[in-house]
C-alpha cells in the first residue's frame, strides 16, 4: 500500500465521518474511494461500514447536549436499528446486489422530500396532536426506523438522509435534536452490522482498511459534531438535500 492510498484513505475517512454526523452519506465518499484502489465491492463495504463506527460514536458524543433530554426516545427507537441492521447485514451477504440497490435512488429522494416538507407536515402535526405522539404515529415511525436499518446494514450510504426524513415528518423536534437521535441510531446500525459480519463472514474484511478510516472517521465525527450543532437549521436542511442529491446521481450513474 503507497503513501497515496494509505492518505487518501484515512482523507476520505475524515470526510465520511464529518459528512455523517452532519447529515449522512458520507459512505459516498469512502466507498468509492476504495473501489478506486481495487479493493472487492463486498469487502469494501464490510470493512467501510467497520472503519465508520468510530466516527458514529464521536459524532453521537457531540450531539450529547441535544440528547441530554431524549434518552427514553432514543431507547424506545434503538430495537429498531438494531433489528433493521441484522437484517440488512444478512441481506448483503446473501442476496445479489441489484436486489436492493435498485430502489436505493427511490428512497433517498423519498426522504428528501421528508426534510424539505418535514417542517410544514410537522407543524400540522403539531397542531392535529399537540406535543404527543400517537400510536399510529409510533408504528410507522417505528417501521420507517427499521427500514432504514435493514438499508444501513445492507449498504449505509444516504442512511442518515432517511432517517432525517422520516423523523422530520413524525417527530414533534426541533431539526439538531433529530440529527442527534440520527448520529446515535446510524451508529448502532454500523456497529451491529460490523459485529454481524464479524461473526459471519471475517474473512472479508481488510483490516487495514478498517484501521484507516477509523483514524480518519474519528477525526470527522469530531469536526462533523461541531459543524453542524453551529449551523442554522434552514441552513442544515439545504445541506441535507444538497448531499442528498448529489447522493442520488451518483447511484443512478453508477
Amino acid at each position: 500500500m503507497s503513501v497515496f492510498e494509505v492518505v487518501a484513505i484515512i482523507l476520505a475517512g475524515l470526510a465520511a465521518g464529518t459528512i455523517n454526523t452532519i447529515v449522512g452519506s458520507g459512505t459516498l465518499v469512502t466507498f468509492p474511494t476504495l473501489l478506486f484502489f481495487g479493493y472487492p465491492p463486498v469487502s469494501a463495504n464490510v470493512s467501510n461500514s467497520l472503519g465508520l463506527v468510530p466516527g458514529g460514536m464521536a459524532g453521537a458524543w457531540g450531539y450529547r447536549h441535544e440528547l441530554r433530554t431524549l434518552g427514553p426516545m432514543v431507547r424506545r427507537l434503538a430495537p429498531a436499528s438494531f433489528a433493521g441492521s441484522v437484517l440488512g447485514a444478512v441481506l448483503l451477504l446473501v442476496l445479489p446486489p441489484a436486489a436492493f440497490e435498485a430502489i436505493v435512488p427511490i428512497l433517498i429522494l423519498i426522504a428528501l422530500l421528508l426534510v424539505v416538507f418535514g417542517p410544514r407536515l410537522s407543524k400540522w402535526a403539531a397542531n392535529q396532536h399537540a406535543d404527543h405522539l400517537t400510536p399510529g404515529r409510533w408504528v410507522v415511525l417505528i417501521l420507517g426506523i427499521l427500514v432504514a436499518g435493514m438499508y444501513g446494514g445492507y449498504f449505509g450510504a444516504a442512511q442518515g438522509v432517511l432517517l432525517l426524513g422520516i423523523m422530520s415528518i413524525l417527530l414533534p423536534l426541533g431539526i439538531q435534536q433529530i440529527n442527534g437521535i440520527k448520529n446515535v441510531l446510524g451508529m448502532i446500525v454500523n456497529l451491529v452490522a460490523a459485529v454481524v459480519f464479524l461473526i459471519v463472514a471475517p474473512g472479508v474484511i481488510n483490516w487495514t482498511i478498517v484501521l484507516l478510516i477509523s483514524i480518519g472517521s474519528l477525526m470527522g465525527g469530531v469536526i462533523g459534531a461541531r459543524v453542524g450543532r453551529a449551523m442554522h437549521p434552514n441552513l442544515l436542511r439545504a445541506v441535507i438535500v444538497l448531499i442528498g442529491t448529489v447522493a442520488i446521481i451518483n447511484l443512478l450513474v453508477d
